[in-house]
């Protein structure tokens, strides 16, 4: 039977047991434990984002044809007709985030109020995210085509000669771009909106301000911070345009854009180096103009990420 020969001298404290626990250790260090349940997103995170991403990068230093690891790089500006894919991809993004953030506010902020019917409004903005970009395309064919039904109003009234060519060009893209891109801007402005407390624009009206007034200085600072957010997931959204450009669009001309080049050069030309260095070129120029908005935002407004309720 074992004894204990531990003996405590009168009047000393005896010692705090250390567990060695990890909760233990983790708070000895600062380290709060809710922390361990990024590990999982992390890894998700590492495995389907920054490993591709960097294999990429690796495989776009590799050219299939030699000259240096930055071959590829500069065989891409030195061709026109790759080069220009750039100025063509930003054409059709940068004016399609515009629009359907632009679109979105005023009708956000009629509908953030409770009414009769705001519901099913809503589910009829949103519908278009139900369709798919296929779908979308081919009502674009029906009804804007040389044989559509808009044609053939302008045609009876008189009004054209001859079919107005709204597909199979840039402005079929744009379109079809618009209308699979706002159900997601106008979700994310309403619910910015939606945030912001309407006391305050109530206080303002008491103070004699007008409605551009309460727009400009109350709403707009409060909404910025949302505003920037809807338009960069916006224009990520329309840089990446790959089936509209082909189905509604000019592939081999005025709609080949980025993503169609890597296409061809992966699928067309198996030259799977070149794809890759159009695919980080892709990403660098997401970059710059994400960068260039946040910084555009934080210049021109420096208070709270968000203006809730009662903020």
């Amino acid at each position: 039977m074992a004894v204990d020969t531990e003996r405590t001298t009168p009047g000393t404290p005896r010692a705090p047991r250390r567990t060695g626990g990890l909760r233990h250790r983790l708070a000895e260090r600062g380290v709060d434990r809710v922390l361990l349940l990024l590990v999982p997103a992390l890894l998700v995170v590492i495995l389907l984002f920054l490993y591709p991403m960097m294999y990429g990068v690796g495989l776009s230093l590799q050219p299939q044809k030699g000259g240096g690891m930055l071959a590829n790089y500069r065989a891409f500006f030195d061709d026109p007709y790759q080069r220009d894919t750039i100025w063509k991809t930003l054409r059709l993004a940068l004016p399609a985030a515009l629009i359907n953030v632009g679109v979105s506010v005023p009708i956000a902020y009629r509908l953030r109020g409770r009414f009769r019917g705001r519901r099913a409004l809503t589910a009829i903005l949103v519908l278009p995210v139900t369709l798919g970009t296929v779908l979308v395309a081919d009502g674009l064919l029906r009804y804007l085509g040389p044989k559509g039904w808009f044609n053939r109003i302008l045609l009876d009234l008189g009004l054209v000669d001859q079919p107005v060519r709204l597909i199979y060009n840039y402005w079929g893209v744009l379109f079809s771009l618009i209308i699979t891109g706002f159900p997601f801007a106008f979700l994310l402005v309403l619910a910015y909106m939606s945030g912001i407390d309407p006391t305050l624009e109530r206080a303002a009206a008491t103070l004699g301000a007008g409605p551009w007034q309460r727009m400009r200085r109350i709403l707009l600072p409060l909404l910025a911070p949302g505003l920037a957010t809807t338009f960069v997931l916006a224009f990520v959204l329309a840089f990446s345009v790959f089936p509209s450009a082909n189905l509604v669009g000019e592939p081999a001309d005025e709609t080949r854009v980025m993503a169609i080049a890597a296409y061809q050069s992966a699928f067309e030309k198996y030259d799977y180096s070149m794809a890759s260095t159009i695919a980080v070129l892709m990403g660098a120029f997401e970059l710059l103009v994400i960068s260039v908005t946040l910084l555009v935002r934080g210049r021109l407004y420096t208070g709270p990420s968000a203006g809730g309720k009662g903020a």
